[in-house]
């Protein structure tokens, strides 16, 4: 009989090729998640701060909401001040209650009409006013599909859909 503590050991054969297949896809499943959650610096939507973005919002069971595919948002309300500083907005658009168009940006753009200031920040959104009339109101935690932090103002132009 052999004594196992006799025989040659045999080093383990190290596979390199499978070891790298399964790191490489150990990476790619860490960055599809970091991506998913927006961990990685290019996974927020900072590329769109310096864009004029535009939606269309529209009346729906007495307040302003809108849709965005884009972002995946369907009959987004505007709470909290902020229909009222739309229903100033569009006071010379013949049938806003429809749907008009909403330019806004974090910078100032040619023809914007208000300014938007950011006062604070509350329960996940941010409360903003306009000067002139005196406005305050909630933008709610939306604006970070568009928005990686909130913007310091916000530049906002109300227009018809239809040029007439």
């Amino acid at each position: 009989m052999t004594d196992e503590s006799t025989l040659p050991r045999s080093t383990p054969r190290i596979r390199v090729g499978r070891i790298s297949l399964i790191a490489v896809g150990l990476f790619l499943l860490a960055g599809s998640i970091a991506w998913h959650y927006r961990l990685l610096p290019g996974s927020y939507p900072s590329a769109r701060e310096n864009a004029i973005m535009v939606i269309a919002p529209y009346r729906h069971e007495g307040t302003w909401v809108f849709d965005d595919d884009s972002t995946g948002l369907v009959k987004e309300p505007f709470l909290a001040g902020v229909p009222e500083m739309i229903d100033v907005l569009v006071e010379d658009i013949p049938d806003a209650d429809e749907g008009f168009r909403l330019l806004f940006s974090a910078k100032p753009f040619p023809g914007h009409q208000e300014k938007l200031t950011w006062l604070r920040g509350d329960s996940e959104g941010n409360f903003y006013a306009i000067d002139d009339p005196p406005m305050e109101g909630w933008i709610c935690p939306a604006m970070f599909k568009y928005y990686s932090k909130a913007p310091k103002n916000l530049y906002v132009k109300a227009e018809c859909i239809q040029e007439r």
